[in-house]
This record gives C-alpha cells, sequence and structure tokens, in this order.
C-alpha cells in the first residue's frame, strides 16, 4: 500500500456570481420573490415555463416563487435583455457567468426558460488540486448542476499560472458571453465555438493553431469529440473534461463515451488461455489505453470520489475484481480528508495476467448489500490533506475483508464464481492451496486421494465433498458455507436443466458451433438463457411447447 503526501494549504473559498445582473433581467415580480427567499448562495436556477407558476432551484430543493403563471410579456421581457440564442438555444450575459437556455414551440417561438445562476468559486479545486497539478489527463463525472463547470473553471485558472491553457468554450459557460473572457479563468485563453456540432473541430484547431500544455473541455458528449480527446491525449497536452454521467460503470456502458477510459470489446481467449485464466473462452476486455488516466465523480459539493488509475479501475470491473477509490471530502472547516478502501492480499489484474495465478472473484462487491456493508466497516482513512508525511507513514493497513477463500479440486471454477455471483456470498476462488480457507471436491476425487486433497489435509483446511458438479450442489456447498445469508429457491427440474446449459457451454469452449438443450419449460428456459448470457454467448428458443428448446451459438 502506497502513501502519497498531499501538501495544500486549506483556503476559504470565495464565491463570485454577480446575482444582481441575473436579477435584472427578470420581471420585477419575479426578482422580488429571489430576493425575498434569502438563500442566494444555494440559488441553481429560475425556471419561467408559459402558463406555469415561476420557479425557483435551490441545492435544497425547487419551490414557487409567485401564484401567477408566466405570459409571453414575460418571456418576451427576459429576451429583450440577454444576448442572442446561439444553434443550441443557449444565450449568456456579457461579462457575467450565467447561462438562459430557451424551449422553443414547434414554430421556433420561446415558450420556456431555464436560467441558470453561474459562479466562480475560488478554492473549490483544492479537493483534487494534486491531481490537477499532477500533470494527468483527468475526466469530471457528474449529475448536471453538481459543480462539473465550476470546477473545471478552477482548475483552468490554477494551471494558468504555471502552463498555456486553452479553453474549449462550446456553450460559453466556463469564460462567460462576450468575447473577453470573465476573470475567473484567469490567464487562461478562451476558444469559442461556433456551433455545438463543431466542438471537436476547435479542440484539434486548439493544439495544431496555438501550442497548448492543457486543454479544458466541457460537456463531452459526442463520438467525435471523444476521438478528438484521445487524438489530444496521445499529442502529449494534458486534458481536462467534463461528461455527465453516474459513474465509471455507467460510463463503460455507453457506446458514445466508452473510449474515453478505455472502451470494451469482447475477446476469444485459447484454450490454455481460458484455463488459466479459470474462465470462458469469450471474455470482455479493455480495448485500448484510456483517454483521461484519472477519473473524478462528483457526488456533492463537498464530497468526490476519484480513481487514480483508471486503466486499473476499468479492469477490475470486466474481470470481477473490487475497486478501490479514494473518497475525499472536505469537512465543516474546510478541511479536505482521503478515504481509501483497501483489501491486503488481492492482486491486481496485471499481476494476475504477469504472474498466470492468483485469484478469481465475483462481483459481489457491487451486487451484495452486505459485502459494501463490509467494505464500509473496512475502509482505510488515510489522514487530511494538509497533514504530514511523516504523519501519513503511521496508518496502519486496514483488516482484510470477511469471506472465505475457496479451492476448486475437479469443480468447474467457472460455474463456482457462476454461483457466488448469484448467491451474492462473499467468496473469493483461489488458483493455488496456500491461499484457500476451505477445499470443495467432489465425491470421486476425494476416495482417489488426490494429491491437493491430502496436501489440505495435512495443513488443516476443511475439505467439503460434493456428490457432483451440478449447480444446485454447488450453492448447496455454498449455502451451508455461509448459513443464514443464502436462501436457495429453485424450481423443479431447474438444476438438471442450467445443468444441461453449463455442459453446453464447456463444450462449446472446445469448439462446437452450437449445442441443443433439452425440452424445457419456459421458466428453466430463461435460466439457460440466462447462463449463456453471462458466458457471453448467443442463445435462442426453436420449436413449440412443450418441445420448446434452447440452443446455445457459440458465435
Amino acid at each position: 500500500m502506497e502513501h502519497h503526501s498531499i501538501n495544500n494549504m486549506t483556503t476559504t473559498q470565495r464565491i463570485t456570481d454577480d446575482l444582481a445582473a441575473m436579477l435584472a433581467v427578470f420581471p420585477l415580480e419575479v426578482a422580488r420573490a429571489v430576493q425575498d427567499r434569502n438563500n442566494f448562495d444555494n440559488l441553481l436556477e429560475v425556471i419561467l415555463d408559459l402558463g406555469r407558476n415561476p420557479s425557483a432551484r435551490f441545492t435544497t430543493g425547487e419551490v414557487e416563487l409567485l401564484q401567477e403563471a408566466v405570459t409571453h410579456d414575460d418571456l418576451k421581457y427576459v429576451t429583450d435583455r440577454i444576448g442572442d440564442f446561439d444553434a443550441d438555444n443557449r444565450a449568456g450575459m456579457e461579462r457575467t457567468l450565467h447561462r438562459i437556455s430557451s424551449i422553443r414551440n414547434r414554430r421556433g417561438k420561446v415558450v420556456g426558460l431555464t436560467c441558470r445562476v453561474g459562479r466562480a468559486v475560488y478554492g473549490t479545486i483544492e479537493i483534487i488540486e494534486d491531481l490537477v497539478e499532477s500533470g494527468e489527463s483527468i475526466l469530471i463525472l457528474g449529475k448536471p448542476g453538481v459543480g462539473k463547470t465550476t470546477m473545471l473553471r478552477e482548475a483552468a485558472r490554477i494551471l494558468a499560472q504555471k502552463h498555456r491553457v486553452v479553453i474549449v468554450d462550446t456553450s460559453n459557460e466556463i469564460g462567460g458571453d462576450g468575447d473577453v473572457p470573465h476573470p475567473a479563468v484567469g490567464a487562461a485563453r478562451r476558444m469559442q465555438v461556433p456551433k455545438p456540432s463543431l466542438q471537436h473541430e476547435v479542440m484539434i484547431e486548439a493544439v495544431e493553431n496555438h501550442n497548448p500544455e492543457v486543454i479544458v473541455i466541457d460537456e463531452i458528449g459526442r463520438e467525435l469529440e471523444a476521438l478528438a480527446a484521445r487524438t489530444i491525449a496521445e499529442r502529449g497536452v494534458q486534458l481536462i473534461g467534463t461528461a455527465h454521467g453516474n459513474g465509471l460503470e455507467n460510463l463503460l456502458l455507453n457506446p458514445t463515451l466508452s473510449d474515453l477510459v478505455g472502451g470494451v470489446e469482447s475477446v476469444t481467449l485459447s484454450d490454455d488461455e481460458a484455463r488459466r485464466r479459470g474462465t470462458q473462452k469469450t471474455v470482455l476486455e479493455r480495448r485500448s489505453p484510456p483517454t483521461f488516466t484519472v477519473m473524478v465523480e462528483i457526488i456533492d459539493r463537498q464530497r468526490v470520489v476519484v480513481h487514480r488509475d483508471v486503466a486499473s479501475s476499468v479492469d477490475a470491473i470486466l474481470r470481477g475484481y473490487p475497486m478501490l477509490p479514494e473518497e475525499r471530502y472536505r469537512d465543516e472547516n474546510g478541511k479536505v480528508h482521503i478515504i481509501k478502501t483497501t483489501r491486503p492480499n488481492m492482486p491486481t489484474v496485471s499481476q494476475s495476467l504477469r504472474r498466470g495465478s492468483g485469484m478469481e472473484t465475483s462481483p459481489f462487491q457491487r451486487n451484495s448489500g452486505q459485502a459494501a456493508a463490509q467494505n464500509k466497516q473496512h475502509t482505510q482513512r488515510y489522514s487530511t490533506i494538509n497533514e504530514s508525511r511523516s504523519e501519513q507513514d503511521e496508518v496502519s493497513e486496514a483488516p482484510e475483508l470477511a469471506g472465505k477463500h475457496i479451492y476448486p479440486v475437479g469443480v468447474p471454477r467457472s460455474r463456482l464464481i457462476q454461483a457466488i455471483r448469484e448467491l451474492g456470498v462473499p467468496a473469493i476462488v483461489v488458483k493455488s492451496l496456500k491461499e484457500a480457507d476451505v477445499l470443495v471436491t467432489q465425491r470421486r476425487y476425494y476416495r482417489e486421494r488426490l494429491q491437493p486433497i491430502v496436501d489440505a489435509e495435512t495443513r488443516g483446511i476443511p475439505i467439503f465433498v460434493v456428490k457432483s458438479n451440478s449447480i444446485g450442489q454447488i450453492e448447496q456447498f455454498l449455502a451451508d458455507s455461509f448459513p443464514g445469508q443464502v436462501s436457495i429457491r429453485r424450481e423443479e427440474g431447474s438444476s438438471d436443466a442450467v445443468e444441461q446449459a453449463m455442459q453446453a457451454i464447456e463444450e462449446l469452449g472446445e469448439g462446437q458451433r452450437y449445442v441443443d438443450l433439452q425440452p424445457a419449460p419456459a421458466p428453466i428456459r430463461r435460466q439457460q438463457h440466462e447462463a449463456a448470457r453471462q458466458a457471453h454467448l448467443v442463445s435462442e428458443s426453436f420449436g413449440k411447447d412443450p418441445n420448446r428448446f434452447v440452443r446455445i451459438f457459440r458465435d
């Protein structure tokens, strides 16, 4: 476990929001209603929709401002006092960070306005300042309105003190409306984008024409922008960008943006490699190095989750290992703390691939509420950012998570891993006896007294004997190993039918093109389809009930 010292001085956050300029464009009654709320620091946006009462959205929720519906005259009053709307239906107010977005009817007439308050918050970047100054490309992820652009703007200002920074400002949210950028971006240069669809071209133009060391880009949302971001990163330019999303796993499922974190592709392994890994022949792998090497997920204005090594986190997701992100938060005194989840003796994906041994685990850390609670209990609080290196070095490692390390002999590893995943138990399948807490084997192997079984008895490792390697027997073994945590309910005939599917999957791994299963009722066929899906294979149903059956294909 490595400890990294982060030496920043805690600074007091200072907010500049030019709220008076925003209030000046509202009808008088609306402006007074906003002022009467006396909650300016938490104001996010004001909503004006034709025929509805005006409302204001705060960090704490949405409230109605008036009991009078918005009229066409009210909307015209606002639009006459702001800049022109661009192709993306956004307008700004010169030398401010406010943004006015319009909703139009089919004839192009404005029928709604979203008036978002723009703020320059000096000091907000402190929570990730060490990452920003590291030179690594950083992707900031979060829901709309959570503060991504605010953090991006502050990052540009900080970096511009020492580096050549160019902001690609598609909607003028970072540098504000008008030709002169807002003072909040400091010495950073700003390039405006004529149309949102041309954002990727301006990104490339910034690199080719203006010799930047850092490119700052807000709201990467199109495939061409993702490709442009990769091009920039591969040229050695630090890239700091934002995207909408709820987390790394969700981003991987986004076909447009998954390339930002390396992408995903299906890979067919050789028989030897599949056996070495203890997986099916077809697995999901990361397609390429991530464009962004670091990811910051904004939870709220005072809390973020940091993936310091995006490649390792993506590999962990795809291979079933637990991710180990940092959680950072700012307390009421403005002090920044780092919390890191740890699991000693858990090999990284790269280590596992390099040495050809280690552990295979199910993603129970993400799917099981109990396991999540265990992770929370064993988090490691390193220190505050303002503490010294010597104080950090004194921190001890967290204890190992509760769970069983299972070594199978004569029991298919893939089947055992599937059962662990489906039952959500905190168990890990290991590839060497020295790592095992328990050995599981079939009756016939136990009778043959195979060497691993003899070694386990010598070492005092408990041995569990199952009658067969059926999924039902394996699940029963797990239920007995975790009493009170597992409830097994299987339909009559389900165990045998799913067993057929697992055997078919193994046959396909040996080279067969397809395997037909025995006819089965619809609920059992669904289980067979699910088994095929989890093995990354294709399955279809043929025939009519009661003779309808499932065929599983290799391709």
